[in-house]
C-alpha cells in the first residue's frame, strides 16, 4: 500500500517541464487551428470531428510526457487552464489583437443569395451548408435571409421575413379557416352549402 502513493502522485519530469509542456501546446494548437479555418471549428462533416479527436490524442503525450502521475496531470490541466484565463483577458483588453488571432465573421448567406466565394474560402459546400440549415430548421436555403460564420465556427442563420403583401395574405387565409370552423360548429358539424 506504501508504493502507491508514491507511484500515484511522485513526478517523473519537474514541475517547471510540467507547466511548460501545455503552454507550448496550447499556443501551438491556438495558432494551428486559427491557419487551419473556422470550418474545423464548425465540424461540418465526420473527417473534422475524426481531426479534432484524434489532435487531442495526439498532443497527449506532448503535454504529459513520461509522466503518467496523478499531480502530473493537475499541474498540466491547471497549466492549460491558466494560460487559457491570462490569453483571453489579454485577448479581452486587446481587441485588434482578438480580431487577429480569433479571425473575423465570413457571411455565406446575405439577403438570400450565396457568396459562393466565401464559401470557397472557408471550404464549405452547399451540401454542407444545406445540412446546417436542416438542423437548425430550415427546410431549404430559400427560407434563409442570411448565414454568417463566427469566428468560433458557428453557423449562425436568420430566417426570411415574409414581405407585407404576403404577411396579409396569410393572416387572411388564417382568419378565412377560422371563421370556416366557427361555421361548421355552428351548424352542427354539418359541411357549409356551395354556392
Amino acid at each position: 500500500m506504501h508504493d502507491i502513493l508514491p507511484h500515484m502522485f511522485g513526478l517523473a519530469l519537474p514541475v517547471a517541464e510540467k507547466i511548460l509542456r501545455p503552454i507550448i501546446v496550447y499556443f501551438f494548437l491556438v495558432i494551428s487551428l486559427r491557419l487551419a479555418g473556422k470550418r474545423e471549428l464548425a465540424q461540418l462533416n465526420p473527417f473534422d470531428l475524426v481531426v479534432l479527436l484524434t489532435l487531442s490524442n495526439t498532443v497527449q503525450n506532448a503535454i504529459i510526457g513520461d509522466d503518467n502521475s496523478v499531480t502530473g496531470g493537475l499541474i498540466g490541466a491547471t497549466a492549460l487552464l491558466a494560460i487559457n484565463a491570462v490569453f483571453v483577458r489579454f485577448l479581452y483588453r486587446h481587441r485588434k489583437l482578438d480580431t487577429i488571432v480569433e479571425g473575423s465573421p465570413e457571411v455565406l448567406i446575405d439577403n438570400g443569395k450565396l457568396r459562393v466565394h466565401n464559401l470557397k474560402r472557408e471550404l464549405i459546400t452547399i451540401e454542407q451548408l444545406e445540412a446546417a440549415a436542416r438542423r437548425q430548421g430550415f427546410s431549404t436555403l430559400a427560407e434563409v435571409e442570411q448565414c454568417v460564420l463566427e469566428p468560433g465556427g458557428t453557423l449562425c442563420f436568420v430566417g426570411r421575413q415574409p414581405d407585407p403583401e404576403e404577411k396579409r395574405h396569410q393572416e387572411l387565409m388564417r382568419r378565412l379557416d377560422r371563421l370556416a370552423t366557427e361555421l361548421k360548429a355552428t351548424r352542427g358539424g354539418e359541411p357549409a352549402p356551395s354556392h
